[in-house]
């Protein structure tokens, strides 16, 4: 059994969690306002889930989910997460997150930064190009027909391995984009990102629709920067 730390608790943390208790696993999830604030979610999730402050989701669990916006990936605690597996979900959304000069010209990305962050960790990229709904609904038994997966980046291979292992007990088979500078593959406005997974590209609400690895890495090798667009 593995047990999940999340720091954040929005709609991808709070999913992801779900399919992991579902799983067989526990989590711990936190937030910025306190373990309180949490009492529905943990007992809407289930047996399995607890609430907790960031430093026990760090610290008490096997794997930590970073799922907060980017703006405040600078306050994730370094010390406590020291030799882990870290699985980073933000994206960069300018006219929430403010202007980061480096990802604006795609000097870096995301996880590079959270990396640089937490410099003593693993990070690895994840569950960031999916819809929370159609993550939730797309998870499928091992060697199931329509099976989809979910792109994964990062410079650890054993970190990589973890996760690999974990998408595929909670449902989903993985395609390695390689080093955490190619997480850029699935980042808002790709041919990777979101609209690949749904039904209707043009209402999500519709539903999803299963994404093999073969048509997501494709879709992943299709993906072009903004400079080149």
């Amino acid at each position: 059994m593995t047990t999940w730390g999340f720091i954040g608790s929005g709609n991808i943390g709070s999913t992801v969690a779900r399919l992991a208790v579902a799983a067989g696993h526990e989590v711990v999830m936190s937030n910025s306002r306190g373990p309180h604030t949490l009492a529905d979610l943990v007992a809407d999730i289930g047996d399995g889930a607890r609430a907790g402050t960031t430093e026990e989701a760090a610290t008490g669990a096997d794997v930590v989910v970073v799922t907060i916006p980017l703006s405040a990936y600078r306050d994730v605690p370094t010390g406590p997460l020291a030799g882990s597996v870290v699985i980073d979900t933000m994206n960069y959304y300018p006219e929430r997150d403010g202007r980061f000069p480096a990802l604006d010209d795609e000097a870096t990305t995301t996880s590079e930064l959270l990396q640089e962050h937490l410099a003593e960790s693993h990070v690895v990229k994840a569950f960031n190009n999916i819809y929370f709904e159609h993550l939730g609904a797309l998870a499928r038994p091992a060697g199931a027909e329509d099976r989809s997966a979910l792109a994964i980046a990062g410079d650890d291979e054993a970190a990589k391995a973890t996760v690999a292992r974990l998408l595929d007990e909670i449902g989903y088979d993985t395609h390695d984009l390689g080093p955490l500078s190619e997480g850029w593959r699935t980042q808002r406005d790709t041919s990777a990102y979101g609209t690949v997974y749904a039904a209707d590209p043009s209402d999500w609400s519709k539903g999803p629709r299963p994404v093999g690895v073969d048509e997501l890495a494709t879709a992943a090798a299709g993906a072009r920067r903004y400079r080149d667009m």
